[in-house]
């Protein structure tokens, strides 16, 4: 049991002992069972391994799927072979979808339906007009947006709208994964690292729904699963890269956007790309993007402009994250739906207050805090971790 809760949690013997403090031998003697751990040390790994005490007493291993069948394949991310950060965090947000369906199940509600698809044989801007359609997103509002927490909470809502479930996940790096979906039909999940800032955070957003059209179209299965070689994949990559862009900024609107602003059809900076991806309350990268779409950037004169974004940015000083109140963090992490589901499943006397703590990992004692916030518009302040 030792064993596989560390394997299964992605570590190394030596991580483990370095956490516990004990020697790597002492970890080897406990999983080869020549000489048992103490109960506090049980309980510690308990902890680390993000697993339930009662775990450890059972008389065999619990038979569990590979993260990599249920998320889509990953630029550089070897299936089995995911940090230990990674795997929790997908971890985390399966077992909030399976929460989400069964408290659905209990308060006699109808599961949302997510009814979109879409075929690598169609247009990118196909593709993209049919999604911001579908998400009811106005142009003039997303002009008038005062601020990047703003648009995101917009963006992010209007996702959660048509079926998708919306969840913020921690501690992985950005090199690792800036975003992940699930897919799981239905209620599929789009994750986003909440390692990014506002902006990147909606292109992410959208481009994991991208993936998910296409998982329902039977064009992506989930990673263990996925057979095509690094080429056709980084195809399927720009695909959705390119139909995420034009989901952010419809062509006539930057069109008409770069004739307002004077911007040039050629020489494009880091400045004026930065004036642009403002206007429309997009990252500055997806921006290029969708200007490489747009004709404006051949393939070489982007990759140049993004090794010179890149190492402007490289310059910049780190971002702080601050402190956020655990309400904040929950309502962030788990959603609105998820999260209203499993008060109003409190309500009716579903679920206990120890499960509502366990499925929002928030102490019961915030929940009048968490109850108030959750009648504030969404955007009005940030959601920052």
């Amino acid at each position: 049991m030792l064993v596989w809760a560390r394997e299964q949690s992605g570590y190394a013997v030596a991580r483990v002992a370095e956490r516990l403090q004990v020697k790597e031998e002492r970890v080897a003697e406990w999983e080869q069972g020549a000489r048992p751990p103490t109960f506090r040390q049980v309980e510690e790994l308990a902890r680390f391994y993000h697993r339930p005490l009662s775990l450890f007493f059972q008389p065999a291993p619990p038979q569990v799927p590979s993260p990599a069948t249920e998320y889509r394949r990953l630029p550089g991310v070897t299936p089995g072979e995911e940090s230990p950060e990674l795997r929790l965090a997908v971890r985390k947000m399966s077992s909030r979808r399976e929460t989400m369906l069964e408290l659905l199940d209990e308060l006699g509600e109808p599961l949302p339906n997510f009814t979109l698809s879409a075929r690598l044989s169609e247009p990118p801007a196909v593709v993209g007009a049919r999604l911001r359609t579908a998400l009811g997103i106005e142009l003039a509002n997303q002009l008038d947006w005062p601020n990047e927490w703003h648009a995101w909470a917009r963006w992010r809502t209007a996702v959660e709208t048509i079926g998708v479930l919306v969840f913020q996940f921690p501690k992985v790096p950005l090199t690792e994964a800036r975003g992940v979906s699930l897919l799981h039909f239905p209620l599929p999940v789009a994750g986003v690292n909440s390692k990014e800032s506002p902006h990147p955070r909606i292109y992410t957003l959208i481009h994991e729904v991208v993936h998910l059209m296409l998982a329902a179209g039977n064009e992506e299965a989930p990673a263990a699963r996925e057979a095509r070689d690094s080429a056709e994949w980084t195809q399927v990559e720009r695909f959705a890269e390119e139909a995420a862009t034009h989901t952010l900024v419809p062509e006539a609107a930057l069109g008409a956007m770069m004739e307002e602003a004077g911007l040039p059809k050629n020489g494009w900076d880091i400045g004026d790309v930065r004036t642009l991806a403002k206007r429309f309350q997009i990252s500055p990268l997806a921006m290029a993007t969708r200007l490489r779409a747009f004709g404006i950037f051949t393939w070489d004169q982007y990759h140049q402009w993004r090794a010179d974004w890149e190492a402007w940015v490289a310059t910049l000083p780190a971002r702080k994250s601050g402190f956020a109140h655990p309400v904040t963090t929950a309502v962030s992490r788990a959603g609105r739906p998820f999260t209203t589901t499993v008060l109003e499943a409190l309500a009716a006397n579903r679920i206990s207050p120890v499960d509502a703590s366990r499925y929002l990992d928030l102490k019961y004692e915030h929940f009048d805090k968490l109850k108030e916030s959750l009648h504030e518009r969404p955007g009005s302040g940030g959601d920052d971790e």
